[in-house]
């Protein structure tokens, strides 16, 4: 299994469609005529027509030969919606591939047309139903270009791709939230940024050297640095254990509301469950690890 598959000959099958099955009887009727009748001009049309399906053949195979697939990085849901892994079809060659489909569950998805040298893109969708990764469902292309009386389809396809799934967030956040924004959940703390001196703290390599307490240094104090923030900022603190006597999914699903409120607020934000203490911060990569924690806890 890999995130990039190029279409060779070994993968792919041809029968005739329908309409190629009618055309095939209606060629075995009139050689029988032709022979019957000794008539050169049904015997013309009898060649005429099988070099015709001849050539089709070698079309429809090329049509789809060599083509290259590829998934793009999903992007993540919710538990309840629908995940969706961007598929990309890449026509490296130099001449346009036409009537491209994409198949799933022997349902058309998607029909495509990919100019030369060109990329065109489909969507392959699976329910996400719980909390997790959704790994990417197979699938498979086919084509009956150029005249419908070939059908060509390569094997399933399942390409190395899942898409992460978040908790479904509650319609309200956790009891604690409502008194949050007065006061009574959150906590005066110092935040990193500012410009009043905190306190000191062990120094660390990456540390500017303009932060660095040289009078302590030269009292034989070791190391250390100063670091600056301003007070004032209310923090939130999102804790898995205060949501008892709620069921584990439950918990995990207010707490996701939780977060993503805080994240539209603006405030800043911490997350706590068992064995995970994700320190208070804000931002959407701050949300993005608080809800991967959400979505991969294993309690």
């Amino acid at each position: 299994m890999s995130a990039d598959v190029i279409l060779a000959r070994r993968q792919l099958y041809m029968l005739p469609s329908r309409h190629g099955w009618l055309l095939a009887g209606m060629i075995a009727v009139l050689g029988m005529a032709a022979i019957n009748y000794a008539n050169g001009l049904v015997y013309a049309l009898v060649f005429l027509l099988v070099s015709l399906g001849m050539v089709t053949m070698l079309h429809t195979h090329r049509n789809i030969h060599r083509l290259r697939v590829t998934v793009a990085a999903p992007p993540p849901v919710f538990a309840g919606e629908t995940a969706q892994f961007p598929l990309c079809l890449v026509n490296d060659t130099g001449r346009a591939r036409l009537g491209i489909v994409v198949e799933q569950a022997k349902r058309e998805r998607a029909r495509l047309d990919l100019p030369a040298g060109e990329t065109r893109t489909a969507t392959v969708t699976a329910p996400a139903i719980r909390r997790g990764w959704v790994v990417m469902p197979p699938f498979r292309l086919s084509t009956c270009f150029p005249l419908g009386i070939l059908y060509s389809w390569s094997r399933t396809l399942t390409l190395a791709a899942r898409v992460l799934v978040y908790p479904a967030p509650t319609a309200t956040g956790s009891p604690a939230t409502g008194a949050a924004h007065e006061g009574a959940g959150a906590t005066l703390t110092h935040v990193r940024g500012g410009e009043d001196f905190v306190g000191l703290r062990e120094y660390r390599p990456s540390d500017s050297p303009r932060h660095v307490h040289w009078k302590a240094l030269a009292r034989g104090r070791g190391w250390l640095t100063k670091e600056f923030g301003h007070e004032g900022a209310a923090v939130r603190w999102f804790d898995f254990d205060t949501l008892a006597p709620h069921d584990t999914e439950t918990r995990l699903s207010m707490l996701c509301r939780d977060v993503l409120d805080a994240d539209r607020e603006g405030t800043p934000y911490g997350l706590r469950l068992p064995g995970i203490a994700l320190q208070p911060s804000t931002g959407e990569s701050h949300r993005d690890r608080c809800l991967e924690a959400l979505a991969l806890y294993a309690g």
